[in-house]
């Protein structure tokens, strides 16, 4: 590739889902196309998942995500089913549809065989894939984004010019000061849930080109984790997650509820961000532990007894033969026993009463099948949802709403979709990276 002209059509920056789901879909259509990835491989968290998935309707996707862009919400759901079919086209095994989360409709899918495709498709047609790469700032031209430098994995910098740049980086989990500046001072010091290699360069080099962040406090995806349990790659996310706190009761360092814990655990995650600590014990009894950790939290996966699993690791873990036991809990644990005590004991009353406080729209039944299970839990942080602000075809926005011309975004790169709810995560990163591959290519007369 020369540093002068534009030497491709299609510059992704990313191979996450949206940018490995971009680059396929415009080098099938003819485009040139490099892709520029930190990490050594492809992929980035998609690999760690198992199911792509969104709202079935867009009347649910407003139920679940009322303060999201519509257009996005309408765009996401409606290029799904379509996004679904070109996977299968590629050969990969996709599963028949279940239900996610209680209102999610989604597939399992061969992940590690999506990328192999994505990769072929890319690598077929002439394209290249750039590992331990980064970039370094995009080419603005005339107020048009023309490509970007990135730097080499051997440390060379070069200029790859092309009339269409996509950020697909991944958000920025992977940044402490950007999670603290744009979620919570106490998102600074959260685990990750995902890839450390999401770390802002989609939202930095997106804001110098002059795009808008949105939306405002649209936080993140995330899900309570065991605290102080150190995960050493990806294949310990799911088993160190609490999915089913969404039944039990959390009690923060005042010894107090703070959330409606039904209304799911991703929104429970987000909760907790904002409690002393970003810390908590979730507390459940016999009745919880049976019926809802040990079995499956999506048909077909095996479940796992967590809670045992985080004591035998190390975790702050307990149990209770009864409520008076919670006046004895550890005192370097930090919680005021008598009050958590005296929590479950109004927490049962209440909801014998059909009067919890918080409300449970959901599961509104006490505590009261001993023994209790208590495990000190806080939030992992899987990707972010503010971004770069963008419209239905992945155009990144100034502050005016106007496209930048020459720039895109998709998945965590992109915001707008979501605020303090979630309908899927690879979902919309396939649907909106395949949007900004029909857009680049339409935009240098169809490749």
């Amino acid at each position: 590739m020369s540093a002068a002209g534009p030497d491709l059509d299609f510059l992704v920056l990313g191979a996450g889902m949206a940018g490995m789901s971009a680059a396929a879909r415009a080098a099938q259509a003819g485009a040139r196309v490099a892709v520029v990835e930190r990490a050594p491989e492809p992929g980035g968290s998609a690999v760690f998942a198992e199911f792509i998935w969104t709202a079935p309707s867009v009347t649910v996707m407003r139920e679940v995500n009322p303060e999201g862009d519509p257009a996005l919400a309408r765009a996401a759901v409606e290029g799904f089913a379509p996004a679904i079919d070109w996977v299968r086209s590629l050969g990969v095994t996709v599963g028949e549809p279940v239900e996610l989360l209680g209102y999610g409709v989604g597939h399992q899918t061969d992940m590690a065989a999506l990328f192999r495709a994505y990769r072929a498709a890319v690598e077929g047609a002439g394209g290249v894939i750039l590992t331990e790469a980064e970039p370094l700032r995009l080419l603005v031209e005339d107020g048009a984004v023309r490509g970007a430098e990135v730097r080499l994995a051997g440390g060379e910098a070069r200029e790859l010019r092309a009339p269409a740049t996509l950020l697909a980086t991944g958000g920025y989990a992977g940044d402490r000061e950007l999670r603290a500046r744009h979620i919570h001072p106490n998102a600074a010091d959260l685990p990750l849930r995902a890839n450390r290699y999401s770390a802002g360069a989609g939202l930095r080099l997106g804001e110098e080109a002059g795009a808008a962040f949105g939306l405002e406090d649209a936080c993140f995806y995330g899900h309570l984790m065991a605290r102080g349990l150190a995960m050493p790659d990806g294949s310990e996310i799911a088993v160190n997650t609490f999915f089913h706190s969404e039944h039990g009761v959390l009690v923060n360092l005042e010894g107090e509820r703070f959330h409606d814990e039904t209304v799911g655990d991703q929104l429970n995650a987000i909760a907790l961000v904002e409690q002393p600590e970003a810390r908590a014990l979730l507390i459940t009894d016999r009745r919880v532990h049976d019926e809802w950790m040990l079995r499956p939290y999506v048909k077909g996966l095996e479940p796992v007894d967590k809670f045992q699993l985080a004591y035998r690791r190390g975790a702050r873990c307990a149990t209770a033969a009864d409520l008076d036991e919670f006046e004895a809990l550890p005192p370097e644990w930090g919680y005021p026993g008598a009050k958590v005590r005296e929590a479950l004991v109004e927490f049962n009353r209440r909801c014998e009463a059909g009067d919890p406080l918080p409300t449970r729209v959901r599961d509104a039944q006490p505590l009261v099948d001993p023994p209790y299970y208590v495990v000190e839990v806080t939030t992992g942080i899987t990707f972010t949802m503010g971004g770069v602000r963008t419209d239905a075809d992945a155009r990144a926005l100034d502050a005016a709403g106007a496209p930048i011309p020459g720039l895109l975004a998709a998945g965590a790169d992109a915001g707008g979709l979501y605020k303090r709810a979630y309908a899927g995560g690879l979902a919309p990163a396939l649907v909106f990276g395949m949007r900004a591959a029909e857009t680049a290519v339409a935009a240098n007369g169809g490749g």
